[in-house]
């Protein structure tokens, strides 16, 4: 997948395959958290199923409105109660495969929301 938007200021996906993340010019090959400006390269969450809400303590520390779960080729819903828990801060939380967390990150970074992308690269 081959995203294209107006180089700005900050953070910008480019594209994402299987494996590989390109942010701006850099690639990623691990799973990774972004900000609209920054990116958090030592994120090492447990499985999609395994999730707790300390595998989301870097992106909780952010303040983010809205935190983006890219659950790699595939959509892969963690367990509710983590979910519930992440809700329950007054903090959105969408589940989608890792290519539409990035299209939507684009999106939400460019109109200058507080967004936490998670994306498991691998």
């Amino acid at each position: 997948m081959q995203l294209d938007l107006e180089k700005g200021s900050g953070l910008l996906i480019r594209s994402f395959s299987a494996g590989k993340l390109h942010v701006n010019d850099q690639v990623i090959d691990h799973d990774v958290m972004l900000t609209a400006d920054e990116i958090i390269s030592d994120w090492s969450p447990a499985s999609p199923e395994n999730l707790s809400i300390a595998d989301f303590a870097l992106a909780l520390e952010r303040s983010p409105e809205v935190i983006l779960f890219g659950t790699g080729l595939t959509q892969r819903f963690p367990d509710l109660q983590l979910i519930t828990e992440i809700i329950r801060q007054g903090i959105g939380f969408e589940v989608m495969d890792t290519a539409a967390a990035c299209r939507t990150f684009n999106v939400l970074a460019a109109e200058q929301r507080r967004v936490v992308a998670a994306l498991l690269v691998r």
